[in-house]
């Protein structure tokens, strides 16, 4: 891994849709290619503790959001979310979960390298869920890690999404049946043994985006290692919860977050 990963290469100020935050966008090394990111700062709070957050989708489909980054940011975490290579202004070319992962790894160590930063947490949403659980097989000194509607198995995201598989077979460079490698190197399931950090797992159980089956898969194998995890399905929901929903499941969440970093 190379040593200047994470290193800030330049900062602007963004317009915040919340009074309490401060936004920033980020330019980063990973593996010596320019990415982008959003940094969220809370206004007039001591923070300890910083969230990666890993969003979902691909290029501009599920690009991150100020107001969401800075709607974790309010519960009191210093926030970095990645745009992932190529996006936004970035160098390299996003390739769905397999060297774009170095940008998630990048991006944990620029939040480590902020000061005052004593615990540093990773949330994955969707796509973003194989992205968490490779940055925490990478990084066992990670305080704690949710996935949430996160993909674990992406052989299975190509027998579920037939409206995806062009773009994997495009991005990915064939289908699982040519390249098997390729997807089994995508799926962060076969290396779960190096995973130190708690994991909570959330999962509307009727999400046909991401079907609750990669939960149940995550949720078996971590148990299997005797892992330490947590689940908490939603019987009624879907991919996306209802906002007033979500926002509760965003402050319950970051308060197990933040209770994981005490212990």
């Amino acid at each position: 891994m190379n040593e200047c990963n994470g290193k800030i290469l330049d900062v602007l100020r963004f317009p915040s849709p919340n009074p309490n935050v401060e936004l920033k966008e980020i330019t980063y090394l990973s593996n010596g290619l320019r990415v982008k990111g959003m940094l969220a700062e809370p206004r007039n709070t001591v923070v300890h503790d910083g969230l990666l957050y890993l969003r979902g989708g691909i290029k501009n489909v599920g690009k991150v959001r100020p107001a969401r980054i800075a709607q974790f940011a309010q519960e009191g975490f210093i926030v970095f979310a990645p745009y992932y290579r190529g996006n936004q202004g970035g160098e390299g070319n996003e390739d769905f979960g397999g060297d774009d992962r170095e940008d998630a790894f990048a991006a944990f160590q620029l939040l480590q390298s902020l000061p005052l930063l004593k615990a540093v947490h990773i949330f994955g949403f969707s796509r973003g869920g194989v992205m968490a659980l490779m940055t925490g097989n990478q990084f066992p000194e990670a305080a704690s890690l949710v996935t949430w509607g996160g993909v674990s198995d992406m052989n299975l995201t190509y027998l579920e999404r037939k409206d995806l598989r062009r773009m994997m077979k495009r991005v990915i460079g064939g289908t699982p049946a040519k390249f098997p490698d390729r997807y089994d190197n995508r799926t962060p399931l076969y290396e779960l043994e190096k995973m130190k950090a708690p994991v909570l797992i959330i999962h509307g159980v009727h999400d046909h985006n991401v079907s609750v089956e990669h939960a149940y898969r995550l949720e078996r194998r971590l148990k299997e290692l005797n892992k330490s995890v947590e689940t908490w399905y939603f019987e009624h929901f879907t991919h996306y919860f209802p906002p007033a929903v979500n926002r509760k499941v965003v402050h319950d969440l970051t308060k197990w977050m933040k209770n994981q970093s005490k212990r």
